[in-house]
């Protein structure tokens, strides 16, 4: 079944110069519709070759149920430190421990929240009260996650783009994240416009997606899967498109060839907007219509979930073209908080001299104020 796949999204190749200088033998997938939240197990698109193949389908549906999204806390240590800073802490092991309890056991976050991807400290750490952190979460029933990638570096060769590294040594690392509690897994890669893309820099970010899904569901973690298209750019809306698509042909191809379970998998993919320089900015309607004409063509409807990034777009701008996405006919997508609601509920926990129980209730109050923000 998996060759048939891959056959099925390497159809009717076309040569395009949507690539700066180069050409690019493109992946065209037929036409699909609309991602559907709720996937009949027994339509596997490629062999099960996870024996979690059950598990990871379970998963991937939780974390995709409506009404609920993902919140981000997988900053590195580094980062973590200048939160801590602005509010005069200093970046000790104990502040980050008593930082991140307050947010993992902030009463009532499991209802709009689903999964909560941790940074590698988090995930191995207790609260201050000795409770490990992925067991709150699940008491939550907020499925616990990692960030799995070591950061993006050069390509070599590229048009000063770049490629994410972490693959030596990921199966070992994975292995051991779900045996820690981890049930699903995160890598971001990034796809640059102004500065191609390169079809290396394409299949680089692709291939890598690929294989990191493939050994992710071999130890039991769902993959997101986040190839980002940057918003840097003077470029409009039809260049983002043009780019988008041809980037999701590219993942969806290697993903098969390297016998990924469609059922078992997420992904996290950027809105379709103008650049962020670009002076014809686009209406949520047109974003809305843009982003779902992709998602119909690319997207396989074995994919049970869609966790938009809001990264380059404002809190609002996120909302309104969530919005007008889930208002639109025949579409069932599982909105993302990402980091908008963790920095939210930082910034009124620092430097305002509220209580522990106030702080967490303000930040569970955020979450419950973007969930309805952002329903259908």
């Amino acid at each position: 079944m998996a060759s048939s796949t891959a056959t099925m999204l390497k159809a009717s190749p076309v040569k395009s110069d949507w690539v700066k200088g180069q050409s690019l033998l493109l992946r065209q997938p037929s036409s699909v519709s609309a991602i559907r939240s709720h996937v009949a197990p027994s339509a596997l698109t490629v062999r099960a070759a996870s024996a979690y193949a059950d598990e990871l389908v379970k998963t991937a549906k939780t974390i995709a149920s409506p009404g609920h999204g993902i919140m981000a806390m997988d900053e590195s240590n580094a980062t973590c430190g200048k939160r801590l800073a602005s509010i005069g802490l200093e970046n000790t092991e104990a502040n980050r421990q008593a930082y991140r309890t307050l947010l993992v056991s902030a009463p009532g976050l499991g209802q709009y929240i689903s999964g909560a991807i941790l940074f590698e400290e988090t995930l191995y750490q207790s609260t201050t009260d000795g409770k490990k952190m992925v067991d709150v979460l699940v008491e939550q029933n907020i499925v616990p996650g990692i960030k799995v990638d070591k950061g993006l570096v050069p390509l070599v060769g590229s048009y000063d783009e770049s490629w994410c590294q972490g693959l030596d040594g990921l199966a070992s690392r994975t292995a051991a994240y779900y045996q820690q509690g981890a049930r699903f897994a995160k890598w971001r890669t990034v796809v640059s416009i102004p500065n191609g893309p390169s079809a290396l820099a394409v299949k680089e970010a692709a291939w890598g997606l690929a294989r990191y899904a493939a050994i992710s569901q071999d130890s039991g973690l769902v993959p997101i899967v986040e190839p980002e298209i940057m918003l840097d750019g003077e470029h409009g809306i039809d260049r983002t498109y043009d780019v988008a698509e041809k980037v999701w042909a590219e993942v969806f191809f290697y993903l098969a060839q390297n016998n990924v379970m469609f059922e078992g998998i997420l992904l996290k993919p950027s809105m379709v907007t103008p650049g962020a320089e670009a002076t014809d900015r686009a209406t949520p309607e047109q974003v809305a219509s843009y982003t779902l004409k992709l998602l119909r063509n690319r997207i396989p409807p074995a994919v049970p979930g869609i966790m938009f990034l809001s990264g380059g777009q404002s809190e609002l701008e996120a909302t309104l073209n969530l919005n007008a996405m889930n208002q639109a006919p025949n579409t069932c997508l599982a909105e993302h908080l990402l980091e908008d609601m963790g920095r939210q509920g930082r910034e009124r926990e620092g430097g305002s001299g509220h209580s522990l129980g106030q702080s967490q209730s303000q930040f569970a109050g955020s979450a419950r104020e973007i969930h309805w923000r952002r329903r259908v």
